[in-house]
């Protein structure tokens, strides 16, 4: 080739351009792009395709095109780089092992590479290699965490209990890192047979998080049954049941104990170290470092296959970031013999409905939730998904039946479970049933922000109880003052009680924390044309036709366009 990818890759305004007329084009499911075969001697076109999937995150496609590119151009440091991250966020180790080496001799301190020729030698059995791999990775930057915890268990394959001490030390470095490191602390003694120093860091990693989380009540539970203390093994589920009601994990587990003493929880150093990345990539599993989250799951899942939960984070992750198909995939991983199998169900259920697949999300949890009548999560989850598809009456009736099967069951009641069928009560025209379960909610769980703003919002959109409603909404504001769609609700709370300025002022606040909701953009848009500002009115209301409104809110939009807005006779916040 005369001009490589990389000396194309160097026009980058062009390549920017190119992808964002992608982009613009994409859909916002970002569905998995469909790949025709590129020819090989043009791999501008498959490097584009690439950077738009990318930008997608539909890393399996992106993967595949810079594959593409990178057999034409095979010494791009651009594709290397981009195809090596793309084969690891896949977990396509094998293929992403073969382009570790180049990559690292592009950018020696890239940890991600170290870390999958780490993990390469720890399955080949190779320990001191791994070690020595495990000493390189870095101490600082985004993958900073990984250090201490490979440098413990890489230690711990050669017997150096001391050494792996010493690791996790190193976390200490590092603020909120306490809980993980007294948990693999006390993994790792449990690995070295030094049952009292594990049960004191079990012990401090409770004191150090303060409270239970399941990874750590299952892991204490093993250690106490493996050690002869069943009693205390089942306080601590229920401890935890108490405290987390109607958890599907511990239900199903708990329901699935093994009648003779449970296999340790790690077996291996190599075992020791995925469920370290499987705890890192919970850590990490937040909105901002979603793919960092999805990056250390799957290294967890290829270092131990079998590790569900690991299984079962990863699809949570590929729901979080709209790829329900491949949430899929991975679900279709875990056995029916998994203690796991009903929270993968319900997994699968919630994946099903982002795809629209609709019908088969219902039918499977009214099976499941005939399969097992004690159980309310089944019911719990059927509510949410009717209500999210706006059949209020149905989902009525299946927070009804998951209200009972808790009080049959003698379980704690839940506010969000009263919450949520207030919503659906309200919005099928059962107002007294709603308000009733919106008290109880808030009885439950006083100063709610999710409470609070919507019995506020709904008393004075009904014209009661005007001043308690604004004070509930302005509490809701003040603990979320973030929130933009509660700001909206003061901003409309305002409205409706007559003070336009003082809407104004709480909508465009609430504009600056959502610019692109239709509701608020047509809120905002109302409060200027009562404050005499009718062209910045209509600019608002064309922004909300533009940004998806329901199929319902168009016309009446399109009509505020031609003859200005009236106070609106009935709610218009979504359910």
């Amino acid at each position: 080739m005369g001009r490589t990818v990389i000396d194309i890759c160097r026009l980058g305004c062009l390549v920017n351009f190119f992808v964002a007329i992608l982009a613009a084009g994409a859909s916002a499911a970002a569905p998995n792009i469909e790949k025709p075969t590129p020819p090989e001697e043009a791999p501008f076109g498959a490097y584009l395709a690439g950077r738009h999937a990318q930008q997608m995150r539909d890393y399996p496609a992106a993967a595949s095109w810079f594959e593409d590119a990178l057999r034409a151009d095979p010494e791009s440091p651009e594709l290397i780089t981009r195809t090596f991250l793309m084969d690891a966020s896949v977990g396509e180790f094998n293929r992403a092992r073969t382009l570790a080496k180049s990559e690292l001799k592009l950018d020696s301190t890239d940890a991600v590479a170290e870390l999958v020729l780490l993990m390469d030698r720890i399955k080949a059995g190779d320990k001191q290699a791994a070690l020595k791999l495990a000493e390189k990775l870095p101490g600082d930057g985004v993958h900073r965490f990984i250090g201490p915890l490979a440098r413990a268990w890489t230690r711990m394959a050669l017997g150096d209990v001391d050494g792996a001490d010493a690791a996790l030390q190193e976390l200490d470095k590092f603020n909120g890192f306490a809980p993980l490191k007294y948990y693999q602390l006390a993994l790792i003694y449990d690995f070295a047979g030094r049952a009292d120093v594990a049960e004191e860091n079990f012990k401090k990693t409770l004191e150090a998080s303060g409270q239970l989380n399941w990874r750590l009540t299952d892991a204490m539970a093993n250690f106490y049954q493996r050690h002869g203390r069943n009693d205390e093994a089942q306080k601590l589920y229920q401890r935890f049941i108490k405290e987390n009601a109607g958890s599907e994990l511990a239900e199903s587990v708990i329901n699935k104990q093994p009648a003779k003493p449970p296999r340790p929880l790690v077996g291996s150093a190599e075992q020791g170290f995925a469920e370290a990345l499987f705890d890192l990539a919970s850590i990490v599993n937040q909105p901002e470092t979603l793919d960092l989250a999805l990056l250390y799951a799957r290294c967890a899942v290829e270092l131990r296959p079998d590790l569900t939960l690991g299984k079962l984070l990863l699809s949570d992750v590929l729901s979080a970031q709209s790829k329900p198909e491949q949430s899929l995939d991975i679900l279709a991983g875990v056995p029916k013999t998994s203690p796991y199998w009903w929270a993968a169900r319900l997994r699968r259920a919630a994946s099903l409905a982002m795809l629209d697949r609709t019908d088969e999300a219902i039918a499977l949890l009214k099976a499941m939730a005939a399969e097992e009548p004690g159980r309310a999560g089944a019911d719990m989850q059927l509510g949410d998904l009717l209500r999210a598809k706006k059949q209020f009456n149905e989902a009525v009736g299946a927070y009804d039946e998951a209200i009972q099967r808790f009080q049959a069951a003698g379980m704690p009641e839940r506010w969000s479970l009263f919450y949520s069928r207030g919503i659906a009560l309200e919005r099928s025209g059962q107002w007294q049933r709603a308000e009733a379960d919106l008290l109880h909610a808030l009885q439950l769980k006083p100063d709610q922000p999710l409470v609070l703003n919507y019995l506020g919002y709904s008393w004075i959109d009904r014209g009661e109880n005007l001043q308690r409603g604004l004070k509930m909404i302005e509490k809701a504001v003040e603990l979320r003052p973030e929130d933009g769609y509660i700001v909206d609700s003061l901003g409309w709370a305002h409205y409706r009680l007559g003070d336009y300025s003082s809407a104004v002022k709480y909508l465009e606040k609430a504009i600056e924390l959502v610019p692109e909701d239709p509701t608020i953009n047509d809120h905002l848009g109302d409060a200027y044309w009562h404050n005499g500002r009718p062209i910045e009115a209509r600019y608002q209301w064309r922004r909300a036709l533009q940004f998806g409104p329901q199929e319902d809110e168009i016309k009446p939009i399109q009509a505020k366009l031609d003859g200005g807005s009236v106070p609106p006779a009935g709610s218009a916040r979504g359910g």
